[in-house]
């Protein structure tokens, strides 16, 4: 099996409510996941935002979620192109952390935004969190410019083009 063809991506839904609780409970999510605002119905029926549950052979591991940049008053890429948008993601398995599943289903998600239209891919990783700024310069991401504060906190701006 293919490192490609090994991930899936489904729609999260209210009965993933729980798992997503249970993940954002771990330490390494709590570091770098603002955990104090579990998800709701409303959040799960956002038009801007697309919420999903990534699984690996069958077995949910990660959370991940794309959004339209453009979708918020001053959001901090809202000057990239038309159709441009921005991703999120977590891995809540413990022991899925640091062997190469990251990069591989950040990326064939990059391509499914990159071949539904999607000019630019952005990103908002906190400075500190290495570990993630490097899987994303792994993937082609350039820093869009210093680090800066935002209305979801501090973030280092970043951006991919197909």
């Amino acid at each position: 099996m293919t490192a490609a063809s090994a991930y899936s991506f489904r729609e999260a839904t209210l009965d993933d409510l729980a798992l997503l609780r249970s993940w954002q409970s771990k330490p390494h999510v709590q570091d770098w996941w603002d955990a104090e605002e579990p998800y709701d119905e409303a959040d799960l029926a956002d038009p801007r935002v697309a919420r999903w549950i990534v699984s690996n052979n069958r077995q949910p591991f990660a959370f991940m979620q794309d959004y339209t940049v453009h979708g918020w008053q001053d959001h901090h890429f809202a000057s990239l192109p038309k159709g441009s948008r921005g991703i999120d993601q977590y891995i809540g398995a413990p022991e899925m952390i640091g062997v190469g599943h990251g990069s591989a289903f950040i990326g064939e998600r990059l391509h499914a935004l990159f071949d539904a239209g999607a000019p630019v891919i952005a990103t908002d990783p906190h400075p500190d969190n290495h570990r993630a700024i490097a899987v994303y310069r792994k993937l082609g991401f350039e820093p869009l410019g210093p680090p800066r504060e935002t209305q979801w906190g501090l973030i280092l701006p970043m951006a991919v083009e197909r």
